[in-house]
């Protein structure tokens, strides 16, 4: 499988699809019902997530792989706390699938590849997965795990010149992102590189905790000409409902990737 770069209105069908390739290979080999491992960094009443997981199951459908039929999904919710993701993983290891999905990124992608180097590893939205160490390249990612990436670190720098045109006295911005993951830490250098000549300061917040991301949005909106950037990331997801609630009763101009 290539690596491919995703907009947000076709990851749904991406997603759908992902876990096909090792299968399709397979597919015509004897024997029972094929088995697929599903980690998600995610609550399990997140709509959205449920959401992703209803266009998976469509999507295999669609290709002939029905849950129950001649195949079997185990899905394991494990929201975004690395133990739990670590536990998780290796539950779904031991159960020795044909393939594993990891459905939210970078925070999926490397308990998985603990568990296990030798069962097939389907990603998706993996910000710089070379970087990350999941693969060797993109043009030949070696080992056992493949994907689709979401988008390039410059990409984040043009998250903060969008907030400038949008809200031009913007001097200060507060930009969410989970230091813990080395997207997080890359997509805040892509928008610290560009501030300089844009005449910003950078506030970097952690958002892993909902109260941090309180205090912290309510401290920095205390000051005038602040704007917000919130970086992807599974915490992001987790706490979107919260952080849009934040900068409208803060009035900060925001861009969210």
């Amino acid at each position: 499988m290539q690596f491919a770069q995703l907009k947000r209105r076709e990851f749904i069908a991406a997603f759908g699809g992902a876990a096909v390739w090792p299968l399709a290979a397979r597919a015509q080999q004897p024997g029972g019902r094929r088995r697929i491992g599903v980690l998600i960094a995610s609550a399990t009443d997140d709509p959205e997530f449920q959401a992703r997981m209803a266009a998976f199951q469509q999507g295999l459908a669609q290709l002939g792989w029905s849950d129950g039929r001649n195949v079997r999904i185990d899905m394991r919710w494990a929201t975004t706390n690395a133990d739990e993701l670590r536990r998780h993983a290796a539950e779904l290891a031991a159960l020795a699938p044909d393939v594993l999905v990891a459905a939210t990124g970078t925070s999926t992608v490397a308990p998985l590849l603990q568990a296990t180097r030798t069962v097939p590893i389907v990603f998706v939205v993996v910000i710089d997965p070379v970087g990350a160490g999941f693969v060797a390249s993109l043009a030949r990612p070696g080992g056992n795990a493949t994907g689709f990436t979401m988008l390039e670190y410059g990409q984040s720098g043009k998250w903060l010149e969008l907030l400038k045109e949008i809200a031009p006295r913007t001097t200060r911005v507060a930009v969410l992102r989970d230091p813990a993951i080395a997207s997080g830490i890359g997509q805040f250098g892509a928008v610290q590189a560009v501030a300089p000549p844009l005449g910003v300061e950078l506030i970097p917040v952690d958002d892993r905790e909902a109260p941090e991301i309180e205090r912290a949005v309510a401290s920095f909106a205390r000051s005038p000409n602040g704007g917000l950037i919130v970086t992807p990331s599974p915490s992001a997801s987790r706490h979107r409902d919260l952080i849009l609630a934040l900068a409208e009763r803060h009035r900060l101009p925001a861009v969210y990737a």
